[in-house]
């Protein structure tokens, strides 16, 4: 039976109040009480303040690069699916950086976990806006408010028919804790978007201003409904819901890639000659 202390990495060095220490917090006990062990699976990252997760946990990590966590999480998936893969990124390195990775995953359907930390702000490189900054809001190189249109996460997920759409606060961390619990065990390709205050440079969506807005998603609600999902997931503003927006069951890629449906492709023999015997065909 794990423990939480085998899952401490170094001491994290996010700023006093970022809500990337609960998120952090609530993963390992998350991972703890569905009894995996560290060996049991791989966090995966980019760049930004989100992506130092991986310094700060213990088990298989890989740290990428800006925007490019998602092939990573890719490659190792289909290498090994039966690793529980996760990738912990932020709002501006999956949604800007990596927004192209992040619709063909989704399409996919890799059994691949994305965990979003949506401070709706760059916080690692001192506070630009990001693909989900609401529009109008002044930041120090935009004088006169944001220009772009604020991205919907939920909203585009749920367009594209991902296998598994909901959003989270790193306020409510019992409540974090269940859509973490319910996304590693879902089959298919979860994104989670978590809700999180940035202290240092975002001074519009704080933590107060978060609750003052969010909600669970009330009982009765049915997320296997496309178009009740694609409703809930335009809510934005003076109510935010929080919960499973939209979930489906479709075929997943490694189930449908013939080589490795069975068995893992690090379990596949490995013969040195007949790669040499195909490569002189092309000589």
């Amino acid at each position: 039976m794990p423990s939480l202390d085998d899952y401490k990495g170094i001491d994290p060095a996010w700023c006093p109040g970022c809500g990337n220490f609960s998120i952090l917090d609530t993963f390992k006990e998350a991972m703890v009480e569905m009894d995996l062990e560290p060996h049991q699976l791989t966090v995966v990252s980019g760049i930004g303040q989100a992506a130092k997760f991986p310094h700060y946990i213990r088990c298989n990590t890989f740290n990428g690069l800006h925007g490019r966590a998602l092939p990573v999480a890719a490659g190792i998936k289909l290498a090994n699916h039966k690793m529980k893969v996760f990738v912990t990124t932020g709002d501006g390195d999956c949604y800007g950086e990596g927004g192209n990775h992040l619709l063909h995953n989704i399409r996919r359907n890799l059994d691949i976990k994305l965990f979003v930390h949506d401070n709706q702000i760059y916080g690692l490189t001192k506070g630009q806006p990001s693909p989900t900054s609401m529009e109008g809001i002044k930041f120090k190189i935009h004088p006169f408010g944001v220009l772009s249109e604020q991205m919907n996460p939920m909203a585009l997920a749920v367009a594209l028919d991902c296998s598994f759409v909901a959003r989270a606060f790193s306020g409510d961390q019992e409540h974090l804790k269940g859509i973490i619990k319910e996304a590693a065990e879902h089959k298919g390709f979860a994104l989670v978007d978590i809700l999180q205050p940035c202290v240092t440079f975002n001074k519009v969506n704080t933590f107060s201003w978060y609750k003052e807005r969010v909600y669970q998603i009330e009982d009765g609600y049915d997320p296997t409904d496309r178009l009740a999902a694609f409703e809930k997931a335009l809510e934005w503003g003076d109510r935010i819901p929080l919960g499973i927006i939209y979930k489906n069951q479709r075929p997943i890629m490694e189930e449908r890639i013939p080589m490795i449906s069975k068995e893992p492709l690090i379990r596949h023999s490995f013969d040195q000659k007949k790669i040499e015997e195909t490569l002189k065909e092309f000589y």
